[in-house]
């Protein structure tokens, strides 16, 4: 399957610590700004598809704005209860200033 990135935002947009919901190839996708590196995450979390971007991002902890369960953004992986299964990630990278999210066709 190959990957098709899609234009999702302007990096200058998300500041250092924030989080931004975005549309990448009919995806729902939290995006997270760590110290100007961006990760690309499912939005939905996984215990009770709560949307992350609502959450809190402290370094590359993501907190669920509903229950506090807590992932890696750079891995999707479940730090703390009640996520127990780990987040989709997806490809990042930035062109001119615009960040693309690669999504598998």
């Amino acid at each position: 399957m190959p990957k098709v990135f899609h234009p999702v935002a302007n990096a200058a947009d998300i500041a250092p610590g924030e989080l931004k919901y975005v549309e990448a190839g009919g995806k729902a996708i939290c995006l997270a700004n760590v110290n100007g590196e961006f990760y690309a995450l499912n939005n939905a979390c996984t215990h009770e598809r709560a949307p992350l971007a609502d959450g809190t991002l402290e370094g590359t902890r993501l907190q669920c704005p509903v229950h506090g369960g807590v992932f890696d953004v750079v891995s999707g992986e479940p730090l703390r209860y009640p996520a127990t299964w780990p987040v989709k990630t997806y490809s990042v990278r930035i062109e001119d200033g615009i960040i693309l999210v690669g999504i598998r066709t």
